[in-house]
């Protein structure tokens, strides 16, 4: 299967390119809208600011591609970042729009009362609240999680939660799109379980 991860300097795009070959993936690190388009899945990572990356979208023109890769029904995974980038917008900086391919909007953890530090950095259990085949056995594992804003999807697109100083969204997705809050390449082996996973449902639809 050729997946296309998108790339547009995140930073942690040649870790994802790494696991997703680990698990027998034919992997395209590419920024041309053709290839992108000519692949059979496509994964968009992310690390760092919401706008710096909506910015390195755009600035490469894949914000077209991306919405259009989607559109197609092409099987399509968001990381961290690319998770947040789907939504229409974040908290961080509001003044810059996200991709509205998943209505809500990305907030910032309010975990003070709690004792707790933002960011949240470490391992967290994964609780699934809706059944999808990409996280077919993965309920109770623990996934990396580095993040100091989550989404608010449509209950609807609520697929995964985890905690942290009260419920927060791990995963959301509908129709062809699934992403995840947390980072799957750097969560061992049930991080590879879930990328397996991806391109297993990817073959299907």
């Amino acid at each position: 299967m050729k997946v296309a991860v998108v790339d547009y300097d995140a930073g942690n795009t040649l870790s994802v390119t790494k696991a997703l070959r680990k698990v027998g993936a034919d992997v395209e690190l590419t920024y041309d809208t053709e290839r992108i388009l000519a692949s059979d899945a496509v994964v968009l990572p992310g690390v760092g600011a919401f706008g710096d990356c909506m910015d390195g979208i755009r600035a490469r023109g894949l914000d077209a591609a991306v919405r259009d890769a989607v559109t197609a029904g092409k099987p399509f995974l968001g990381v961290c970042v690319g998770l947040q980038v789907l939504f229409d917008g974040s908290e961080e900086t509001p003044e810059v729009p996200g991709l509205g391919i998943l209505p809500g909007k990305v907030v910032r953890f309010d975990v003070a009362e709690e004792g707790l530090k933002v960011p949240h950095m470490g391992w967290n259990q994964l609780r699934v609240e809706r059944e999808h085949p990409v996280l077919e056995g993965l309920g109770g594992e623990a996934f990396y999680f580095v993040h100091s804003y989550y989404p608010e999807p449509e209950p609807d697109d609520l697929l995964a939660t985890s905690e942290y100083g009260g419920r927060f969204c791990a995963v959301a997705g509908r129709d062809n799109v699934v992403a995840t809050q947390f980072h799957p390449e750097k969560s061992s082996a049930a991080g590879l379980r879930l990328y397996r996973s991806f391109l297993d449902w990817s073959g299907r639809l």
